[in-house]
C-alpha cells in the first residue's frame, strides 16, 4: 500500500476490548469499508475444526485452510461472516472457536495465507480494519492507527453479554480464564505478538461506552483528516 494513501485506519486490541463495535460505527460514519481480521481467523479455525484437524500440527492446518471459502455480509451490529456458503455468525463468537483461532494465528504460515485476503479488503474510499496487529503488520503505513485496552474483568463481561444478547449459554468465571489465556498467547507468540503501533493512539476504554469511545475516536480521526487536507 502506497505511503500516501490516507484512507486506511487500524483498530487493534485485544479479546473483549471493543474494537469489533467500535470499527463498526467508525465505518458507518466515514461510509469506508470494514474489516474483521478476527472474523477471518475465527473462519479459519472453524474450518479446520470441522476437518478436525489436528491443531497442534502448522502443516495439518496450512493444509485445511488452502481453499477458505468465506464472505461478508452487512449486518445491523456485526458483519455477517459465511463460511462455504453457511451463515457461522454464533460458530465464530464461541470461546472454543477463537481459542482455535488463537492457537492457529501463532504459525508464520498461516498468517502469510491470511495477508493476502485481509489486504485485499481494501478499497475505495476507504477501510476500517481490526484486529491485533493491523497497525504493525497489515496496514502499517495507515494514517491513523489506535489500540484500545480494558482489563481481563471488564471485556469477560462484555464478551458474556455479548453471548447472552445472541441467545448462546456463557460462564463468566471460564470466561475470564480463556481471555486471560488468550492474551498470553498473543502478547508472547513469535510471529506478530499484540502490542501497539509505535505511532498508535492507546484508549483506555473501561470507563467508556460505545458512544463515548466513538465520539472520542471519531474528534482524533477527524482532526487527522483535516490536518491530511491542508
Amino acid at each position: 500500500m502506497a505511503k500516501t494513501d490516507p484512507y486506511v485506519i487500524t483498530i487493534d486490541g485485544a479479546s473483549g476490548s471493543g474494537k469489533g463495535s467500535l470499527a463498526l460505527q467508525i465505518a458507518r460514519k466515514l461510509g469506508f469499508h470494514l474489516l474483521d481480521s478476527g472474523a477471518i481467523y475465527r473462519l479459519a479455525a472453524l474450518s479446520a475444526l470441522r476437518q478436525e484437524v489436528d491443531l497442534s500440527e502448522e502443516a495439518n492446518v496450512l493444509a485445511a485452510i488452502q481453499d477458505l471459502d468465506i464472505r461478508f455480509e452487512p449486518g445491523e451490529e456485526l458483519s455477517i461472516p459465511f463460511l462455504d456458503n453457511e451463515d457461522v455468525s454464533a460458530q465464530i463468537r464461541q470461546e472454543s472457536t477463537g481459542s482455535a483461532a488463537s492457537v492457529i494465528a501463532a504459525y508464520a504460515g498461516v498468517r502469510r495465507q491470511l495477508l493476502g485476503l485481509q489486504r485485499a479488503c481494501f478499497k475505495p474510499p476507504g477501510l476500517v480494519a481490526d484486529g491485533r496487529d493491523m497497525g504493525t503488520i497489515v496496514f502499517p503505513e495507515a494514517k491513523f492507527k489506535l489500540f484500545l485496552y480494558a482489563p481481563v474483568e471488564i471485556r469477560a463481561l462484555r464478551r458474556y453479554k455479548q453471548l447472552i444478547n445472541m441467545g448462546m449459554s456463557a460462564n463468566i468465571d471460564g470466561l475470564r480464564t480463556e481471555i486471560s489465556e488468550r492474551d498470553e498467547r498473543d502478547r508472547n507468540r513469535t510471529e506478530s505478538p499484540l502490542v501497539p503501533a509505535s505511532d498508535a493512539l492507546v484508549v483506555d476504554s473501561s470507563l467508556l461506552d460505545l458512544e463515548q469511545v466513538t465520539d472520542l475516536v471519531m474528534s482524533h480521526i477527524e482532526e487527522e483528516l483535516q490536518n491530511q487536507s491542508l
